[in-house]
């Protein structure tokens, strides 16, 4: 099947969850990633809710619309800001984890030209145990608009 066909039926069949998807305890919503010009990396946000009785951890994410995709962390020590790579992130009972500038986010290395404002690029969240959801993320500009 023709890849532009099936984006759109993924967005027609996603579009019947608008704001927020789920994959069995784990919401996952208000997801953007902020395009950069000239092919730059692209931060990614959202939030997670773990609506189960046992803690989940979140250990990956993959998209088409990025060459890599990582878990990363903004963290400022000692009056600098670095980033780090995550490799899982622990979410407890009833706990909701934001996503958003400034703290826990994705980095998008390598954006394809699908990573443009006012388009919707597909995220899957990898989870320990192999359990996966794929997700809308709508992509904005610079601004966050």
């Amino acid at each position: 099947m023709n890849r532009r066909i099936l984006e759109a039926v993924l967005i027609l069949a996603l579009a019947a969850v608008p704001a927020s998807a789920f994959a069995g305890p784990v919401t996952v919503s208000g997801g953007w990633f902020r395009a950069l010009p000239a092919n730059l990396p692209s931060g990614g946000y959202f939030t997670l809710l773990n609506n189960g009785p046992t803690e989940i951890a979140l250990t990956g994410a993959a998209s088409p619309a990025c060459e890599t995709l990582m878990l990363h962390e903004s963290e400022t020590m000692n009056g600098m800001a670095q980033m780090t790579d995550v490799k899982s992130i622990l979410v407890v009972p009833g706990a909701t984890l934001k996503f958003a500038p400034g703290g826990y986010h994705l980095m998008c290395m390598h954006p394809t030209p699908e990573m443009k404002p006012g388009a919707t690029v597909f995220v899957t969240l990898q989870f320990l145990g192999g359990k996966a959801v794929t997700v809308p993320f709508a992509v904005k500009n610079a601004k966050g608009q």
